[in-house]
């Protein structure tokens, strides 16, 4: 693939080409495959396809934003959230600070300071559709609600990674509803560091140029398709309705305003 298809300004005068919507089509797919298959199969290969899922969705994620909107974003990206996110999982683990006390498992891969390397990809895949919705939906309070997107899609991550041994709690005090094994703690904590992984974003990242129709939609479909799974794979394959309901809830609330605006308040503004 010629790095000239990815210059910003040519694909803004052009539009995407169809080289470049195969590779984010090929990418988009196998992150979907992959998620089906998460409630399908056990044992060594759920570990397997876990962190298949988050390598294969940084990626997606990276390549998305490379062709949508140019190298210079692509890599602030990356490069903000990566650095951001093992730092502030860094503290979490050496303080307990802000998520609460918790433990990563050996099977997430390899570790520096406690911290597998698959989780601030896991991040990067979460931030960058979460950053790109609460952009299109509000102009002053991105920081706000893109914090409260990635604490609303925590509430269906925990729990499935808790009750794969991903990560153990240890606390005494307050939970989240429904979820007895998630700390309070840690919905406050995603709900910080969103935020202010979300300012930092906001602050370095350009302005999206591209008009709404030249943009592809594999990031709206990612976080209905992250609803919709979520709420259909704890009701009928995990068992865990309630999770179903909060973070359904959760979710909807964030996901609520950008569809509204994007297809019935002011389109043309997105």
């Amino acid at each position: 693939m010629s790095i000239r298809q990815f210059r910003p300004k040519r694909n803004m005068r052009r539009g995407i080409s169809a080289q470049q919507r195969f590779w984010i089509n090929l990418f988009f797919i196998f992150l979907i495959g992959f998620q089906m298959a998460y409630p399908l199969v056990e044992g060594r290969l759920l570990t397997q396809v876990t962190i298949a899922t988050v390598i294969v969705g940084a990626c997606y994620v990276y390549i998305d934003a490379l062709i949508n909107f140019g190298g210079r974003y692509a890599n602030l990206l990356a490069l903000i959230t990566l650095i951001f996110s093992f730092g502030i999982e860094a503290i979490g683990q050496a303080t307990s600070w802000p998520f609460g006390s918790y433990e990563y498992s050996k099977t997430l891969g390899f570790s520096i300071l406690s911290v597998p390397i698959v989780v601030p990809l896991a991040w990067l895949m979460m931030s960058y559709p979460v950053f790109l919705v609460s952009r299109k939906t509000t102009n002053h309070w991105v920081f706000l609600f893109g914090g409260y997107g990635l604490m609303a899609w925590d509430l269906f991550l925990d729990p499935q990674m808790v009750s794969a041994g991903r990560w153990v709690w240890k606390f005494d005090g307050a939970h989240v509803p429904f979820q007895n094994e998630i700390p309070l703690s840690n919905a406050v904590g995603w709900l910080l560091s969103g935020m202010a992984l979300m300012a930092l974003l906001n602050i370095a990242l350009p302005k999206e140029r591209r008009k709404k129709h030249d943009r592809t939609k594999h990031v709206e479909i990612f976080l209905l398709w992250t609803l919709f799974s979520g709420v259909i794979g704890n009701i009928f394959f995990f068992n865990k309705p309630g999770v179903a309901l909060i973070g359904g809830l959760a979710f909807t609330i964030f996901l609520a305003p950008y569809f509204y605006k994007l297809f019935i308040g002011n389109p043309e503004s997105n």
